[in-house]
This record gives structure tokens, sequence and C-alpha cells, in this order.
């Protein structure tokens, strides 16, 4: 045991640092982004309808492009700036539709009658006609339709693209809010372990105090506290190395040995090439105190806890077994607090990506295997 161990007990433990949660909010580089991009198609358009005309040099064209195509990059610049505000300005609801047919058949009207006024710069207007013709002579059927039609296309260009940030905002808050809520789940559990193990041992301490073993409990002692200052020197949720963890299972099982004396023999396997994969902490530990407490505990003879790491190429496999009794109903069911936060931890960490296994033997005791992803430290 000592020789599997030994070179990993001075191994620091790297304490990954906390990152702050990032807002997934839109900001105003956002906003500005969109009247940009809006501003520069509108540019766009507004020139290459003035080089149709007379060219981009000539000032009647360059003004009849920039009224005809400005008008509605302003309106679309407006409707994205007030979106985020006022989410309700893009719904497409009957109430809101109307709304809108209303407002886009306004503003046509009111851009056909400026880009009419547009004739008043030409020189000699009046000689050809009256002002109120010049103001009116787009107002027609086809071009109100083509007003109607260019609103329609900016309101559901709009509304498409910033319900699409909505949903990706939605999203991504939803998953930080998981994220919170696992941690945070986790958490517990590790709060629910830790204190449990703790328990146990004082209680065991205790114990050896009141029949007077003075030695073994400062040896159980200095045991609990190379636990308890690995365990405090951490964060969670996180995975150790391999070694890390066969290093608390040691720590653990030297305080059991001084409690059961011969009665407890134990059996380590493990493979090299499995020291430095990932393993998530206090991952063995809880298994071994259950074989412990629910086997060995009730033996009246010698008992054996093997436990095995082997890596099988893209996979972990771990073991432990036991030869004590295996009648307990929540040992034969695999639950318990140590089995049921194992099981919990691992979905975790690795979702459907594991497999365990909590069963008695036949030939007596009880094993549990894990099967994990390797993961290389």
């Amino acid at each position: 045991m000592d020789s599997l161990t030994a070179p990993f007990r001075h191994a620091e433990i790297a304490m990954p640092s906390e990152k702050e949660p990032v807002s997934s909010a839109p900001g105003p580089s956002n906003r500005f982004t969109g009247v940009l991009v809006i501003s520069s198609v509108s540019i766009a358009l507004a020139l290459a309808t003035a080089s149709e005309c007379q060219g981009v040099m000539h000032l009647p064209s360059l003004l009849y492009g920039v009224v005809l195509w400005g008008w509605w990059g302003g309106i679309a610049g407006a409707i994205w700036k007030l979106s985020p505000r006022q989410p309700s300005i893009l719904r497409f609801s009957p109430g809101a539709m109307t709304f809108h047919l209303l407002l886009g058949c306004t503003l046509g009207v009111v851009h056909l009658f400026l880009l009419g006024s547009l004739e008043f710069t030409v020189a000699g207007w009046s000689a050809h006609s009256n002002a109120l013709a010049v103001w009116t002579h787009l107002v027609n059927i086809n071009r109100f339709g083509i007003e109607i039609l260019i609103y329609g296309f900016v309101f559901g260009i709009t509304g498409i693209i910033q319900y699409q940030i909505r949903a990706q905002r939605d999203a991504m808050k939803a998953l930080e809010l998981e994220r919170q809520l696992s941690a945070a789940h986790l958490h517990a559990l590790q709060m629910q372990l830790e204190p449990h193990f703790l328990f146990n041992t004082l209680n065991a301490i205790t114990t050896l105090v009141d029949f007077g073993r003075q030695k073994e409990a400062a040896a159980m002692l200095a045991h609990l506290n190379t636990i308890l200052k690995s365990t405090l020197t951490r964060t969670t949720p996180e995975k150790v190395p391999l070694s890390q963890e066969l290093e608390i299972v040691e720590n653990y099982l030297a305080i059991e040995q001084v409690r059961f004396a011969d009665r407890l023999r134990i059996e380590m396997k493990v493979d090299p090439g499995a020291l430095d994969s990932l393993v998530p902490c206090f991952l063995l530990q809880p298994i071994v105190e259950n074989a412990i407490r629910h086997g060995i505990a009730n033996c009246e003879n010698e008992g054996l806890v093997e436990a095995s790491a082997r890596r099988d190429g893209r996979s972990l496999h771990l073991r432990v077994r036991d030869t004590g009794r295996s009648s307990c109903v929540h040992r034969q069911n695999g639950h318990g607090i140590g089995l049921r936060n194992t099981r919990e931890r691992l979905r975790h960490f690795y979702q459907d990506a594991y497999d365990m296994k909590a069963q008695p033997l036949e030939i007596g005791g009880f094993e549990v295997a894990i099967t994990i992803p390797y993961e290389r430290s």
C-alpha cells in the first residue's frame, strides 16, 4: 500500500481559479453594430440608385437615392434601437400587425410626398406643373404598394434578427443558471459526504481515548489532519489525479486499520498507467468506507477489502470489493449516503458516459465497479 502511494504524498493539489459568470445579455456595442450595418446598407443602396439615374456626381440623382433609402434606413435603425427596450413592437400578434399596417401606410404616404418634393429642386418646375401636382405625382397605387412591401420587409427582417438574438441570450442565461444550480447541487453533496466521514472518524477517536489507547488515537488524528488539509485546500466541484485520490484513501485506511487492527486486510492493485487519470474528488473514499462499515465491521474474523484501478484505452475501470456480509438491504440496492452521492456526482461530471454497478457477490461480500472516461491530468 505504501509503495504505491508514497511518491505522491507530497504532490501539491492544483486549485482551479474560480471564474465569474459571463453576462450573455447584448450590450450597447451589439445595438451599435446593428445600426452600423443598417447605415452601410442604406448608403450602398443610395449610391446604387444614384448611379442608375444620372450618376453619383449628379446632385439631384444623389439626393433622390439618399431620400429614397435613407428614409427606410432611419426607420430600420429606429426599430432596431427600440426593440430591446420595447419588445412588444416586434410581436407578430393581430394587434401589433394592425398597428404596423397603419404605421406602414402613414410612413409610406409621407415618404412619397417627400420624394415628390424633390421636384422642387429642379429648375423651372413651375413652368410644367403646379405645386400640388408636384407633391402628389408619386402617390399612386403601385408606388404605395412598394412602400408597404418595403416597410413589411424592414419590419420582418428586424423582428427575425432580434428574435434570434433574444433566443440566444435566453438560452445562454438558461445554461448559466443550469451550471450554477448543478455546481450548487454538487457542493451540497460534497458537504453532506465529508461531515459524514468526519463524524465517524471522530467517534472512533473518542472510543480509542475511552479505552486508553492514546497512541492509536494520536495516529488516527494525524491521518485525519492529512485528509482535512487536502479537503480544505481544494474547491468543489473539481477532479483530481487518481494518485491524490489514492493518498486520501491510504490515510482513511490507516485510520480504519487502527480501529480494526488485525481484522482488516487491504489489497491495492493499481495500474501505473492510470495514476495520472482524473477522477472526481472523494470518489473512492466513500465506497471504501461503505465496504468497511457494512462489510468488514460485521465480520467476526479477518475481512478483506480489495481495490483496483486500471486503464483500458479511453476508459478507466475502478473496483472496490469486500468479503463481508452482503445481507443489508441498502447494500444490495446500492443506496446509502456514500453510494447515492457517488452516483449523482458521476452523473454530474459524465452525464451518460459512465457506468456504476453496486451488487452483492455470489461468493459473499459486495462489489462496486465504476467505469469512467480516461482523462489525463
